[in-house]
């Protein structure tokens, strides 16, 4: 098996799309974990990988990644996002005055340049992962302003370089890296790094892609919905993700799946429309179109939000009428 499908991250507690009593079941077993239920533990029942976004907002730590390790199958693997300072300076120095008010000047924009201690810290919190071979692949996840110019192919270079014993996906929005498309090409291949493919509302000046693989050791791509109306304006940040795929439009991603798995030696397809389990729903469709095995039980709750699933899943009303049965019988 060498196609991965999973969900941009797992626990998603709060707001209006949180996944409780949606994917995870109103009525929870311990059996999940000796403290209580346990969502990773149950995550990992359905789905053989995940998308990390906590690395992306703190340095990861050592201590909870051997954790996520011990809690998951030999067969599991993880995709993490780049801490913030590496890919959003800008969104560092800000969360980093809302810490410190009033630091602002010279002394925040020293705080926002990636140091080697900075590397060594990511790689330190990562070594868990990377040591019990559950590392798919590291997430350079840039924002649409990261233009591609001398400078910022420089900088990516050095990234690449830096991390250059794991394998790194690179996702560029910004048209600029398309238009010098040889260039571009020329920089991730040498370091053997994806292109990530992607989907999500188009801006003026949003990236061109041609779907293909560039390198053949794996092919990464990321579906973040298509909720036009709230992407750019919204009233919480989870709105813009509050889109559920059809089976006909997710047909174009598995289609393009299929084909990249007779070149390259892993495909990973994230989901990342996480607005009320949305995500956790067209993973399993994809599944399904992909004809890869459809593994765990799902929530009757899930089942009745969201018809499109019923037909593929084992849901636990129906395991449970089968016990039923067979006591009957």
């Amino acid at each position: 098996m060498n196609v991965h499908v999973g969900t941009s991250g797992w626990s998603y507690p709060s707001g209006k799309g949180r996944w409780n009593s949606l994917f995870y079941p109103a009525t929870r077993s311990k059996r999940h974990g000796t403290a209580g239920f346990d969502e990773l533990r149950f995550y990992a029942e359905h789905f053989d990988t995940v998308e990390v976004n906590t690395t992306f907002y703190g340095q990861p730590r050592a201590e909870v990644t051997a954790g996520w390790v011990a809690r998951t199958p030999a067969r599991f693997t993880f995709a993490l996002k780049l801490y913030q300072k590496f890919t959003h300076p800008k969104m560092f120095r800000e969360a980093a005055l809302k810490a410190a008010p009033g630091s602002e000047g010279a002394l925040l924009d020293l705080l926002a340049e990636v140091t080697r201690s900075d590397i060594d810290d990511f790689r330190s919190g990562i070594e868990p992962i990377a040591r019990a071979g559950k590392l798919g692949a590291l997430l350079a996840q840039f924002p649409p302003s990261f233009k591609s110019t001398p400078a910022t192919r420089d900088y990516l270079a050095q990234l690449l370089r830096l991390f250059g014993d794991y394998p790194v996906a690179v996702e560029l929005r910004h048209r600029s890296w398309s238009d010098a498309f040889g260039d571009t090409l020329q920089l991730l291949n040498g370091f053997q790094a994806a292109w990530v493919q992607i989907d999500e509302p188009k801006f003026r000046f949003s990236i061109r892609q041609n779907a293909l693989p560039n390198v053949t050791g794996f092919y990464y791509m990321r579906l973040h919905g298509r909720n036009a109306a709230e992407w750019w304006r919204h009233e919480r940040a989870e709105d813009r993700y509050n889109y559920l795929y059809s089976a006909e439009e997710l047909k174009e991603f598995s289609e393009t799946a299929a084909a990249a798995k007779a070149l390259v030696k892993n495909v990973y397809l994230y989901t990342n429309n996480h607005f009320a389990a949305k995500s956790v729903v067209n993973a399993v469709m994809l599944k399904a179109q992909l004809g890869e095995p459809i593994e765990g039980e799902y929530p009757p709750e899930l089942v009745e939000r969201y018809p499109e699933i019923r037909d593929l899943v084992k849901s636990q009303v129906t395991s449970q009428k089968s016990q039923v049965t067979k006591l009957d019988f």
